[in-house]
């Protein structure tokens, strides 16, 4: 659900998703259950990056995928490789966590 609600061109970290979803310490599991579900399933997976900003992708082969498909969205990165945080992540208000929680 939380990284269904991601809005196109905007990005989380796997840590925040799994603060977001109430398991703090989680950011490893969420990074495997969007591995599991594969990147044809729907969901927006190349949303989610690691808290540097950088694609964790790559060791799994879908890091030139992930990063082509946020390219087209309008995420620009930076010659290192990673993502401008301040830029590009989003942050979901108060009110949109607690509907998730319904």
């Amino acid at each position: 659900m939380i990284v269904r609600m991601i809005p196109r061109g905007k990005i989380l970290s796997y840590g925040q998703v799994a603060t977001i979803a109430g398991s703090p310490r989680a950011s490893r599991i969420v990074g495997g259950v969007l591995h599991r579900q594969g990147p044809f399933s729907g969901i927006p997976w190349q949303r989610v990056i690691n808290s540097q900003g950088k694609i964790s992708t790559y060791r799994v082969g879908f890091g030139e995928r992930q990063k082509a498909l946020l390219e087209k969205e309008g995420v620009k990165f930076r010659r290192d490789g990673s993502v401008d945080l301040k830029k590009f992540q989003w942050w979901p208000t108060v009110q949109q966590v607690d509907k998730w929680k319904l």
